[in-house]
């Protein structure tokens, strides 16, 4: 019976499989590249606000306590946004004429909210309670990164599943003293892990995991 393929199709079956097997590789890999660069996170990249609020200036600098803007972060599922009255409890008496705060002034007397853009957001899907969090000692710049030192906000972390899943099978390397959550300016001690180790313990801290956690 006569040949039918030549001999060489054997190599060139070879290398079209071995081809394509790099070829999804590559494609996979970019792909990952990219779910994990700033382009698709927001990382890093700060965001125009209608009013250019500099975290640094007023948590860094002055001091103000996190919860004096965000209210409700120890007692509900969302931290809150401060209200115009709250950003005129200040700004009645001083830069009362700058041009940067025209926005507030004129929400403060039409009533209309400040459309701000929102930095940090997670799919509908996840759920996330911020007052369970705080309870549990994890602080605010864990999850939002050195706010005192940012003049506009950026999205600090990823926020993707395997991030929050890193905080929650080693919480130890996370947790903090309950009177440093709302310290802009905490850094972790150098025995942080006994620290941590012992504060789980104190708290009862559970290393949840479960899909139910988040996705309900």
């Amino acid at each position: 019976m006569p040949q039918i393929f030549h001999p060489s199709t054997n190599t060139i079956s070879r290398v079209s499989i071995y081809g394509c097997a790099v070829i999804v590789a590559f494609f996979s890999f970019a792909l990952y590249e990219i779910g994990q660069s700033p382009y698709y996170t927001e990382q890093n990249l700060p965001q125009p606000q209608p009013v250019p609020f500099s975290h640094r200036h007023h948590a860094g600098e002055l001091g103000i306590d996190c919860r004096y803007c965000h209210a409700t972060v120890e007692t509900s599922a969302f931290a809150g946004m401060p209200s115009t009255q709250t950003c005129m409890t200040c700004h009645s008496q001083i830069w009362t004429n700058s041009p940067m705060l025209e926005p507030v002034r004129s929400s403060y007397e039409t009533g209309r909210s400040i459309s701000w853009t929102r930095v940090n957001a997670l799919p509908e899907f996840a759920y996330f309670d911020h007052s369970i969090h705080i309870a549990k000692g994890i602080g605010c710049t864990t999850c939002h990164g050195r706010v005192g030192e940012m003049t506009l906000t950026w999205r600090a972390t990823t926020l993707q599943m395997s991030w929050c899943l890193g905080c929650h099978r080693q919480p130890e390397k996370y947790v903090r003293p309950r009177d440093q959550v709302f310290n802009v300016n905490y850094a972790p001690p150098p025995n942080q892990l006994a620290l941590g180790r012992q504060l789980v313990r104190e708290y009862k801290i559970q290393r949840l995991t479960s899909c139910d956690t988040c996705h309900r």
